[in-house]
């Protein structure tokens, strides 16, 4: 009896351990095995830069190396991470957090790092910042030409602060001059206790229009006028 000739695996098969295999970028000119530190050091220094979880395949595309292969380094570090071979115990670890993997600082210095992170951001604002922030607030959106306007001084400063404490944000352009515009965050409204802006005390009126800064630029100079 004549055996049946081979046939080639049904592409449903081939698809299935396609994955197994990352695919190599074409301008992959070295080779991570070589590297000081090895594959694991590659690795390493990856997720080191990584701002969001990143998959074994992924990262196995870039190291190019097999996904398994990945996959065991991965576990390796996080042990490693973890003091379980026989090193210290770091200060941080690497978790796998839905669909890939991301270092964290660890649990247990939570509190330490979360005074650093907050060292400098509970402290006072300045006068200065109070009433920025106050312009803003009643008079939103508003760009940094109108604040100036209404305080009679450049704002840039104060306006770059109160964003990087997160008490206002950009929300878009004004149309006439293409300024930025600003508003508060809801992060304002938490630390002032209010749940809606119509909850701010009655001090409105004792600010100018903001349509009598109509056509007031970005750096407080009137369109048209000057430089």
């Amino acid at each position: 009896m004549t055996d049946a000739p081979e046939q080639d695996a049904p592409d449903d098969e081939v698809a299935a351990g396609a994955h197994d295999e990352p695919v190599v970028p074409d301008d992959l000119a070295f080779d991570v095995e070589s590297l000081p530190g090895g594959a694991l050091g590659a690795l390493e220094a990856v997720l080191m830069v990584a701002d969001e979880p990143v998959s074994a395949v992924r990262l196995a595309t870039v190291l190019a190396l097999p996904t398994a292969r990945v996959e065991e380094l991965l576990h390796e570090l996080a042990a490693d991470y973890r003091g379980e071979h026989g090193g210290r115990v770091r200060g941080f670890e690497l978790r796998e957090v839905g669909q890939g993997w991301r270092v964290y600082s660890a649990p247990a210095y939570a509190d330490v790092v979360g005074r650093f992170v907050l060292d400098g951001q509970t402290a006072r604002l300045t006068q200065a910042a109070l009433e920025t922030l106050a312009v803003i607030a009643y008079r939103q959106p508003v760009t940094r030409g109108q604040v100036s306007a209404v305080r009679g001084v450049n704002v840039d400063g104060v306006v770059r602060t109160l964003v990087a404490r997160g008490l206002i944000v950009e929300t878009g352009t004004e149309p006439t001059s293409g300024a930025l515009l600003y508003a508060t965050t809801g992060y304002f409204l938490e630390r002032m206790g209010l749940s809606t802006l119509d909850e701010l005390p009655p001090l409105a009126p004792y600010l100018p229009e903001i349509d009598a800064f109509e056509g007031v630029d970005d750096t407080g100079r009137t369109i048209g006028e000057p430089v």
